[in-house]
């Protein structure tokens, strides 16, 4: 089974003899068809992702068909079509006994702590396959980014009409702006690429958008009576804009960190204090939102055409990822076909 895997730092290698997996009870054999590129996959590669080691195959967003499957209460059969939720909990411990498996204590993520999908073919367990059937394979691949997005808005306790900010216009910011808006929020978008910007008026069709190297505060202050947004997402990944976003939230409001970054963040405490601030993490996503990202794909409410900027071959990902790395590739989301 052929399958490209990370040997270390700045290193792919094509592997045409990786073994096939095994077939265990309770789990299905999938054939992967779609691999998208994520921030976590360009951070492996240049040794900037937290709790990773080398080698590793990459890979977790996905779509795929069943190959093989036995009895299992889903109804799901072989020739169906599925998305991959990549988080393996442990289903024991406090987070996942109080439903929060996306954060469980022993998490093992497809691609950063347990080998991914980039290779032909996975074993994965049923309870982590979402039938997509009606779906291109496209749509099917981005539904775990876009649940990333739709994850920190459900956190969020957002609320119809409240004015949102939302910090990074990257993939996973998008996805945040894009179900910031179908929960019926203002969305004021802020990045340091104009380009990227256009982006979010276009894609995500945010209300407002502000240059972060072009007076923030000032800017955001004019656009919302002084009050400032109530919910500040900041999806980055970016320590110093994750320390500034402390400065953009309006009184009693809520701070999310959607992006991760391997630092430490400090924060005045007094101005914390004084404006009530909520602090939440966001990480990863659970079922149930990649069941309300299907439904919002599905009925037409998200342009996956779109958001996939680039492609390759899965013979050419190799010579292609250093390009998207650059900034002046304009990558938004690349796609690996198999």
């Amino acid at each position: 089974m052929r399958g490209i895997v990370c040997e270390e730092i700045e290193r792919f290698n094509l592997v045409e003899d990786l073994p096939e997996p095994n077939f265990v009870e309770g789990e299905a054999i999938v054939r992967i068809r779609r691999v998208g590129i994520c921030g976590t996959d360009l951070h492996a590669f240049k040794g900037n992702q937290p709790f990773f080691t080398y080698p590793r195959v990459l890979g977790h967003e996905l779509a795929g068909v069943i190959e093989r499957i036995g009895d299992n209460e889903a109804g799901l059969a072989a020739g169906d079509q599925v998305s991959v939720i990549p988080y393996m909990h442990c289903g024991k411990c406090v987070a996942c006994r109080n439903g929060k498996t996306n954060c469980c204590t022993s998490m093992r993520v497809l691609g950063v702590h347990i080998d991914g999908g980039m290779r032909e073919r996975i074993s994965v367990p049923v309870t982590h396959l979402i039938q997509t059937n009606g779906l291109t394979f496209d749509q099917t691949a981005v539904l775990e980014p876009l649940s990333i997005g739709a994850h920190a808005v459900r956190r969020s306790g957002l609320l119809k009409g409240e004015t949102v900010l939302v910090i990074g216009g990257g993939p996973i910011g998008l996805g945040v702006m894009a179900f910031a808006k179908y929960a019926g929020a203002r969305v004021i978008a802020m990045d340091i690429n104009e380009e990227r910007l256009a982006f979010c008026r276009a894609w995500a069709n945010v209300d407002e958008t502000v240059n972060a190297l072009q007076n923030p505060q000032e800017k955001l202050a004019e656009l919302t009576g002084g009050d400032f947004p109530t919910v500040v997402f900041d999806a980055t990944g970016n320590a110093r804009s994750m320390t500034d976003a402390f400065g953009l939230v309006a009184h009693g409001g809520r701070l999310v960190y959607v992006g991760l970054v391997k630092a430490d963040i400090a924060f005045n405490d007094p101005e914390f204090h004084k404006r009530e601030l909520t602090l939440m993490g966001s990480r990863n996503a659970t079922k149930e939102d990649f069941a309300n990202v299907y439904d919002a794909v599905k009925s037409g409410g998200i342009d996956v055409d779109s958001y996939i900027t680039h492609r390759s071959s899965f013979e050419g990902m190799i010579g292609q990822f250093e390009t998207w790395l650059k900034p002046e590739s304009k990558v938004i989301k690349a796609m690996v076909e198999l």
